[in-house]
Parts: structure tokens; sequence; C-alpha cells
């Protein structure tokens, strides 16, 4: 799907030192991750800047794709939880539906209604490469759901429903998932 910007929404598309989040139509966002073969200092780096780039732009959840980085690393932090960085992230289970508006840091000011599972199990790396699980449902399960499919290359706009897609100022006060 092509996304034909707003002109006003065109100075949040702007990628520089201050803005490192990559945006549509860059191509990175559409490749597929790959594994994180071992974990050190370079992955806790990695960790330590998509933590900060993800809460210097108001996100609660970032994927090393958005930031040029072709590995599966993502990291969530929705509201009431710590961030939270999960390495070879895969979903083992899930169930139900529900349906919930969703933006992207790397589509800025777009939004839309996207069918998730209710509730998953995630099992991952930690940074320090501990496996580790998670049961989630709510906003946490989406938020992972989301990013897993950046690592994938896929973006919330090929799974919304169209219907429902609408340009929004990210800095108002109305809250998005």
């Amino acid at each position: 799907m092509e996304i034909v910007i707003p002109d006003e929404f065109k100075p949040l598309f702007l990628r520089n030192d201050s803005r490192p989040v990559y945006k549509i139509p860059d191509p990175v966002l559409r490749q597929v991750a790959q594994p994180v073969e071992k974990v050190g200092p370079a992955v806790e780096k990695l960790v330590k800047r998509m933590v900060k780039v993800m809460q210097d732009a108001n996100g609660i959840g970032l994927a090393a794709p958005q930031l040029g980085i072709l590995e599966r690393v993502i990291v969530i932090a929705p509201s009431g939880m710590k961030p939270t960085a999960l390495l070879n992230p895969t979903i083992t289970e899930s169930e139900g539906e529900v349906v919930g508006q969703e933006g992207c840091l790397s589509i800025p000011g777009l939004y839309g209604d996207v069918i998730r599972a209710a509730r998953i199990v995630v099992e991952a790396w930690d940074p320090k490469g501990r496996a580790v699980a998670y049961e989630m449902e709510g906003l946490p399960a989406r938020v992972v759901q989301h990013e897993i499919d950046h690592l994938e290359g896929v973006l919330f706009i090929d799974k919304v429903d169209l219907a429902t897609l609408h340009w929004q100022d990210p800095n108002a006060d109305d809250e998005v998932e």
C-alpha cells in the first residue's frame, strides 16, 4: 500500500540525528531481520540506544530495523511497564482477537484499527542472553505483535482496516496505542 503523506505531516517524516527512526518508504522497513547470534556489548549498546530513541520519540515500542539495523531485537514500554528488550522474539501461543488502534514511529501521524491476538506468550532472550518467556494481554501483547511484525518487514498498514485509517497529530493529547 502506498501512503500519500499530507503536506502538514511531511516534517514528521524527516530523519536526522535527533530523529533517527527510519520512515516509510525506506526499503529497510520491508526487509527481514536476522537472528541475534551472540549477545555482548554491541547488543547491550543497541538496546540502550533503542530505549533512548523510543522514549525520545514518545513511543511504546521500537524494532531494530526502524533504526536501519536488520537484527531481531525489539524494545517495548507500554504505559506502566519498564522498558523491556526482547532478542529473537517468537510468539509461541496466541488466543482470541481484539481490535485496537495503532500508529507507528515509522509512519508518524497515521493511525488505524488492527486485529491482533488478545493474549500471547512470547519467548525470547534478554540482553544478557538468558531465555525469557512472557504471557501478555492488552496493550503489551499488541505492542509485541506490532514490533515482531517489523522484524518480518511487515507494517501495521499491511494489516489495518483501511476504513479506519486517519491522520492525527501524534503530539496531540489523545492517547493512541
